[in-house]
């Protein structure tokens, strides 16, 4: 995707923090998760490896329908930030120290967190074509 329309970019990043801020407040992040909020998100919509557009273009046009590519695009890059953040809290409260947990090889979690997330929002999509209280929800947690 590389470069992302700039309505695209704005509607993408609105439904993300939504549904990040239904689970954890986002207005009360400390700088330094904030900042990696807007990392994940950068690399996330600039979907470099064409994980996601290859995803959103294999969906069966009735997944398709239920929103916008910006808008599940947003619900994933959400969905993903609030996985690595429950890891990266397990990581911290599993090692005694940071010393530990810098010894500790966590290379590629990230990569696969990613894209289990994504597989994890295909099928929620999927399933909501004949579930309608999932798509209910899915439009809930989207919305401001």
């Amino acid at each position: 995707m590389k470069k992302v329309d700039l309505q695209y970019l704005e509607v993408a990043k609105q439904v993300s923090y939504n549904v990040a801020n239904k689970v954890l407040p986002m207005d009360k992040l400390p700088e330094t998760l904030q900042q990696a909020y807007e990392g994940l998100f950068k690399e996330l919509i600039e979907d470099n490896a064409n994980a996601f557009t290859h995803a959103w273009d294999a969906l069966p046009a009735s997944a398709q329908k239920l929103m916008t590519k910006a808008e599940f695009h947003g619900f994933y890059i959400a969905n993903a930030w609030m996985q690595l953040s429950r890891v990266a809290q397990e990581i911290a409260d599993s090692a005694d120290s940071e010393e530990e947990m810098n010894n500790n090889e966590y290379d590629g979690v990230f990569g696969r967190l990613a894209e289990q997330s994504l597989k994890e929002c295909l099928r929620k999509l999927k399933k909501a074509r004949t579930d309608r209280p999932l798509l209910n929800s899915f439009r809930l947690v989207m919305s401001a």
